[in-house]
């Protein structure tokens, strides 16, 4: 059964724009789906299910718990992910998933398996809050391995640092991270006395989703967002490190319009395929790279590097380039066991395809 529509041949549910649906996705829709199914977005996944929501007829919406089977793939990337637009079908013999729609952006991270791949946090998301708490000495480095996820994603990363009622010198601190994040903007909240809570709800536009370590103070940015608890909080342990309170990553209508993802603490920030995104996080590292000597200057030692110079001049932090270093290594580093994976992957689907004369040929080619 057909949604309320905009046209006799629009599938456009009305009931789903507070949850991001827009005419645009009408066309992805129609393109993948049978006429028994129905558009929905993946709100909570949870081993092989996840929870679904979908127009009620003309103006509800509700959830149904779907199975994933019909698009299980081997490759976690192209699994169904809180935050995606799917295809469902109900029927007597149950809910499943049927297709996934093409994803706008996801936010991807290296997942914590020997295969190299990658793990989608989030898709379909305009806007990340990088969220991290005043009341310990920030992570610079680990900002930026969140940040250059974040500007991968193809989604507008902001810096969110909380517990503002807890620091002793919140701007001194906001200055330091934000020369750390150029091009993003830094605001400095506290969910307990509402400061900068107004200006935080203005610049979450559209899908967003809050990311950062255990104990940061997502959960209870959530629930002064949405007006009311919807997450459960606990203290901070006594070390500084912050205990796991949300478990799944879950999406939720905002009351002024939008939608929220809250995700669990995230302690290993590993990159994947993330070289648009750090040109982006050290973005004035790049920029002096531009009147370096030579093209291919990796700024160690090289005569007429603009990015040493800096450094001489005050003008750029060693800490910064250093960073730069490290995680571009890393990024390289993981981009070519993924191309390995890649390749054994391709020989044994080639073996199993009976192509054993092709497979050899590959492999010889190296």
């Amino acid at each position: 059964m057909r949604h309320s529509s905009t046209s006799a041949d629009s599938v456009y549910p009305r009931p789903l724009e507070a949850y991001g649906w827009s005419p645009e996705l009408d066309g992805q829709f129609t393109s993948v789906a049978d006429a028994s199914w129905v558009p929905g977005r993946v709100i909570r996944v949870d081993r092989g299910r996840c929870d679904v929501v979908i127009a009620d007829g003309d103006s509800e919406v509700t959830v149904v718990h779907a199975d994933t089977g019909p698009v299980a793939d081997p490759d976690p990337m192209k699994m169904p992910c809180t935050g995606d637009w799917v295809a469902v079908q109900a029927g007597a013999a149950g809910t499943y998933v049927q297709a996934l729609l093409p994803r706008r952006t996801a936010m991807v991270r290296s997942s914590a398996s020997q295969r190299s791949e990658g793990q989608v946090l989030a898709a379909n998301i305009d806007t990340i809050g990088v969220v991290v708490a005043l009341d310990t000495e920030p992570d610079l480095g680990r900002i930026e391995r969140f940040l250059a996820l974040a500007w991968e994603s193809g989604a507008q990363p902001v810096m969110v640092l909380t517990k503002s009622d807890l620091a002793q010198d919140a701007d001194g601190v906001r200055e330091t991270v934000e020369q750390a994040s150029p091009g993003v903007d830094v605001l400095v909240v506290s969910a307990t006395t509402d400061d900068g809570m107004d200006v935080l709800a203005a610049v979450l536009a559209g899908t967003s989703v809050l990311v950062g370590q255990s104990g940061a103070g997502k959960s209870t940015i959530a629930n002064v967002l949405m007006g009311r608890s919807v997450m459960e909080t606990q203290q901070t342990r006594g070390d500084g490190k912050g205990r796991h309170t949300t478990t799944t990553r879950e999406l939720m209508p905002l009351p002024g319009g939008g939608v929220l993802i809250d995700t669990p603490g995230i302690r290993g920030v590993g990159l994947y395929d993330a070289a648009d995104g750090l040109q982006q996080t050290f973005s004035e590292i790049e920029q002096l790279a531009e009147d370096c000597r030579f093209r291919d200057c990796e700024h160690v030692a090289e005569p007429g590097c603009a990015v040493r110079e800096a450094i001489e001049d005050g003008m750029l932090q060693q800490r910064r380039l250093d960073s730069y270093h490290k995680l571009l290594r890393e990024n390289q580093w993981i981009a070519s066991r993924s191309d390995a994976r890649l390749r054994q992957d391709r020989l044994k689907a080639l073996k199993t395809q009976g192509k054993e004369g092709m497979a050899n040929m590959i492999a010889k080619r190296g």
